[in-house]
């Protein structure tokens, strides 16, 4: 007879599922002593461990997984770390700089994987990617900026030295695509995504974390967009997960939202208008059909 073993201990263990336990430890434990202490300041980080699952349920060692909106490189590093080959695009050099610091760190650290981060604009993701990729890479797995809103950090300068503030919440210029309207976001992202398919061997998939927000009260859909998106560029939808964020003991969720996020839910309730605190990022999965 085999063991019997709880449900969060099989998705612990890596056993596919639709709720992935993620957030288990906090952002920061798990970059600790694996990514550059400057990594904090990126404004949208991914949860390493969302990275990690993605990699080691849709791909094996050797296969090449892409990031094309790369951020600091959790993508990349989590696929070296697991003996995949990675490979990212970023549009701010900032960021795109600390990526290769971060790549240069899991070398050093011993990583089986190789990485690599080119800086551009992945609307025109194609030809800013060495022709040997394209056809090649196994998974994609990235995130569509979207604002200040659900970003950065909180700093309490304590009392008489000021009001509670936000830092590391914007990225570096306005052209960014997290600052541009709904419909130039969601068209900004199908071309990423088209691009995407293009350097997809077939079967290959596209794994995208996101959430909806409040813009002036407004829920915007997110994960919607991401869902549209990928269609219109040709990609097939296999199932939508939820990562978690909190983590789980005895059953129960520990919630990590932060400052601004309690107030704001505490607000809006107070106003008469209840709202939910989230505690998880929507996981989109898409597939490149097989030619």
């Amino acid at each position: 007879m085999s063991e019997f073993r709880s449900p969060a201990a099989l998705l612990a263990a890596g056993y596919p599922g639709s709720v992935w336990l993620t957030g288990q430890q906090p952002s920061r434990e798990l970059r600790k002593g694996r990514y550059d202490s400057e990594s904090i300041t990126h404004p949208g980080k991914m949860l390493p461990t969302i990275a990690r699952y993605a990699i080691s349920t849709y791909t094996d060692p050797g296969d090449v997984v892409l990031d094309p909106m790369a951020g600091i490189g959790t993508t990349v590093v989590e696929a070296m770390h697991l003996g995949r080959d990675g490979v990212g695009v970023e549009y701010e050099d900032r960021w795109a700089a600390l990526a290769a610091v971060n790549i240069a760190l899991a070398e050093r650290q011993g990583a089986t994987g190789t990485g690599e981060v080119y800086t551009g604009d992945s609307r025109q993701l194609p030809v800013l990617l060495p022709p040997p990729v394209a056809g090649k890479v196994a998974l994609v797995v990235t995130s569509p900026p979207y604002g200040p809103s659900t970003h950065g950090h909180v700093r309490t300068p304590g009392p008489r030295r000021g009001k509670v503030q936000k830092v590391h919440h914007r990225y570096g210029g306005s052209d960014n695509l997290a600052y541009r309207d709904h419909d130039t976001l969601a068209a900004g992202f199908t071309d990423i995504l088209a691009g995407c398919r293009a350097v997809l061997r077939p079967g290959g998939h596209v794994v995208i974390t996101a959430r909806p927000y409040r813009r002036h009260g407004e829920l915007i859909d997110i994960p919607g967009m991401v869902v549209a998106a990928g269609q219109a560029a040709g990609l097939e939808l296999v199932e939508e997960c939820v990562a978690l964020m909190a983590g789980v003991r005895d059953g129960v969720l520990v919630p990590r939202a932060s400052f601004f996020q309690q107030k704001n839910v505490r607000d809006a309730i107070a106003d008469g208008d209840p709202q939910w605190l989230v505690q998880h990022e929507d996981v989109v999965i898409l597939r490149r059909p097989d030619d």
